[in-house]
């Protein structure tokens, strides 16, 4: 019999809704776990153990000059990739932009009559015209955003060269445990985080076909992040170190708050602000990650790792609520990683957030910059 609200909650769930929620992955077994072990526990649950210490000297390389003779030498490793068909894009677009009051990320406007997803597809066009080779894109969505993204795409999806996947679901809780019920009175769902990427991707099939035709390595990016565009600069400086995963890492800057590069129990990992020991300074790191990753296919593909699950509070609907997540800067815990410090500043940046409306008009220029030669020239030719 049920012992709790949550148990009632759940034995009473529509069984429609339900059915939905199952076929993205939902366990009500491990929201139960969730809810007795994690929520109980309050925010403190969330934070390492181990030794916590600032990235030694050597855990952070700078990107090479593009003009110089190291530059060159990795750009023409990059191309060579490119040529052979060799890159996927695997953009995450499941975000549902509560910053800029609950739309579609990808529908956004980045400049006038260009959509995020516009930008990605003419970013794809762009290196596929110049590398003479294939070049695949994923989008990770979610529940909230599978339909209207499949919708903007069109025939342009077809499910392998331009492609999308579904990451997981869960249930809110209110913080005495219960399901979180939205105003309309329907449970709440969300999706559980883009640390989903590689059970969603695995699942999807793509990865195991990429690979199959020759596929080696996997650029990560945020949809609503364009200045993380492919850089065959940065994918041969990937290629040459030869480790399983390279992140990006920029300048941090006042009011950074996310994951930044730290040695845990000394490995070189990324951890969360929440996540680190209360008495660890992170005025010690000086550098801030942009949740953008190469990743070689084949790693990815074979990694088994024991996710952590975290405890995140949100406000809904002007009440607070329980959700719980996996982040993808967790695959530092179990790649060994090379961190890469990318220029933030200036016309090379390749960290133009826009997570709120102030965000993107403050990046909109570079942005257009950025972006208006390869729309340019994809409508050129198109």
């Amino acid at each position: 019999m049920p012992d709790s609200c949550l148990d009632d909650d759940l034995a009473g769930l529509d069984p429609a809704l339900l059915a939905q929620l199952q076929s993205q992955g939902f366990d009500a077994a491990r929201l139960r776990a969730w809810e007795h072990d994690l929520l109980r526990a309050g925010p403190e649950v969330n934070r390492v153990t181990g030794a916590v210490a600032a990235p030694a000297a050597a855990d952070v390389a700078d990107l090479p000059e593009r003009g110089s003779d190291e530059g060159r030498r990795l750009e023409r490793l990059g191309l060579d990739a490119l040529g052979a068909g060799r890159l996927a894009m695997v953009v995450l677009a499941g975000g549902m932009a509560t910053r800029m009051g609950g739309v579609v990320k990808g529908l956004v406007e980045a400049i006038p009559r260009a959509t995020f997803l516009d930008a990605r597809l003419a970013e794809r066009e762009y290196w596929q015209r110049a590398s003479g080779a294939q070049l695949p894109m994923w989008l990770m969505t979610s529940h909230a955003t599978d339909g209207p993204i499949r919708e903007a795409l069109g025939e342009r999806i077809d499910g392998e060269r331009v492609g999308a996947f579904v990451q997981g679901a869960s249930l809110r809780l209110t913080p005495d445990g219960c399901l979180f019920r939205s105003d309309d009175g329907l449970p709440s769902i969300y999706a559980t985080g883009h640390g989903d990427l590689p059970e969603a991707l695995a699942a999807s099939g793509l990865l195991d076909r990429f690979l199959a035709a020759g596929g080696r390595y996997l650029w990560i990016m945020n949809l609503d992040n364009l200045g993380a565009a492919v850089d065959p600069l940065v994918l041969g400086w990937h290629i040459d170190q030869g480790a399983p995963l390279t992140v990006e890492v920029v300048d941090k800057q006042e009011g950074d708050r996310g994951g930044i590069p730290v040695r845990l129990d000394d490995r070189p990992v990324v951890l969360e602000s929440f996540r680190l020991p209360v008495d660890f300074d992170e005025d010690t790191v000086r550098v801030f990650n942009t949740n953008t990753f190469i990743a070689d296919a084949a790693a990815l593909r074979g990694l088994r790792i024991d996710w952590s699950w975290f405890r995140v509070e949100k406000t809904v609907d002007d009440r607070p609520a329980i959700q719980f997540e996996r982040l993808v800067g967790e695959l530092t815990s179990a790649l060994e990683s090379r961190f890469l410090r990318v220029p933030r500043l200036g016309a090379e940046s390749r960290f133009l957030p826009a997570k709120s409306w102030e965000e993107l008009d403050a990046h909109r220029a570079q942005i257009a910059a950025r972006i208006e030669p390869m729309l340019a020239q994809v409508r050129d030719r198109s």
